[in-house]
């Protein structure tokens, strides 16, 4: 293998990590959703956001984006695709990076994304692989948001708890990376797809770790735990559950669809660090006072055990 691709994907990290040189190190990666809302201003907002959260996520800035477009231009009018781009400009721009291109298809179902650049020293970038036995998790953003979006669809979610879901995952990763950079980051990943349960194994399986999250202490959003509550579901809990069963060890004694929320899939989630112990605290304030306001110690990590993830 090259030696020069210090992060490819062995690890399940968020981007590759290739060296230029002893200062910079290219960090590359590609992600593009559906769309969860009518609205395509605030869809190209969320899938912007998405995408450039898994540059944040290995500790790096974005530096150029190509769009990803796939869509049905037989059935929606150009003034939707404009839409798109132009709220996934608004965060392209916000992040401090370009819009360089990108490459469009036609598809029967609107999809969008970004393949985003970024650069990082060789030393200092983060990997999902690096937790260490005695740290903390800190998670910077609350879950909930797949759960949410299949309820509204049903209009079960109040208009108020969809408006702050729609502002919490439209919120770039940025600042929480740049005050974490500021603490000894040992891991980082983002949340997303596979839930917090899914992310924390893939960090707990590249680390040699068992990692314990403390389930009553996770952020989540808005009528999110009622919505499970009340029945509904996502089309990739069973899943995600598949993915965790074998490493898991559940031992909250919340109710089945309280648990539920931590398979729950995000979209353009937080991110969620592995520091030292004696750090967590003043990383958590420094969020707080940086406005990341959800920022939460949720867990630990652990000496690995037959259980690698294990959920109290």
């Amino acid at each position: 293998m090259d030696p020069n691709l210090l992060v490819g994907f062995s690890t399940s990290d968020d981007a590759a990590v290739y060296r230029l040189t002893d200062e910079i190190a290219l960090v590359t990666t590609a992600d593009y959703i559906t769309p969860p809302v009518d609205d395509p201003v605030v869809f190209g907002q969320v899938a912007a956001a998405n995408a450039l959260s898994d540059v944040y996520a290995m500790g790096a800035k974005p530096i150029t984006c190509l769009n990803l477009v796939g869509f049905p231009s037989d059935k929606l009018g150009p003034e939707i695709l404009r839409g798109i781009i132009e709220g996934a400009l608004q965060k392209i721009t916000e992040a401090g990076a370009v819009l360089a291109g990108g490459h469009s298809t036609e598809d029967e179902e609107p999809k969008f994304g970004l393949s985003v650049v970024g650069t990082v020293h060789p030393q200092k970038y983060w990997s999902n692989a690096g937790a260490k036995v005695g740290d903390v998790l800190v998670l910077t953003k609350p879950i909930g948001s797949g759960v949410l979006f299949n309820a509204n669809r049903k209009g079960w979610v109040s208009a108020a708890a969809m408006e702050e879901c729609l502002s919490i995952i439209t919120t770039l990763n940025k600042t929480a990376a740049e005050v974490l950079a500021g603490f000894e980051v040992h891991a980082a990943t983002d949340i997303t797809g596979f839930g917090l349960a899914g992310h924390s194994l893939e960090m707990a399986r590249g680390s040699g770790v068992t990692i314990r999250i403390e389930l009553n202490a996770v952020p989540v959003m808005r009528e999110s735990l009622q919505m499970y509550k009340r029945g509904m579901t996502t089309g990739v809990n069973l899943a995600n559950w598949a993915q965790v069963d074998k490493y898991l060890r559940m031992e909250s004694t919340l109710p089945e669809w309280h648990r539920e929320i931590v398979i729950d899939p995000q979209t353009s989630g937080g991110l969620m660090a592995s520091i030292p112990a004696e750090q967590g605290e003043a990383a958590v304030a420094a969020l707080r006072e940086a406005g990341v306001t959800a920022a939460t110690l949720i867990g630990r990590v652990e000496q690995k055990g037959a259980a690698q993830l294990i959920v109290v």
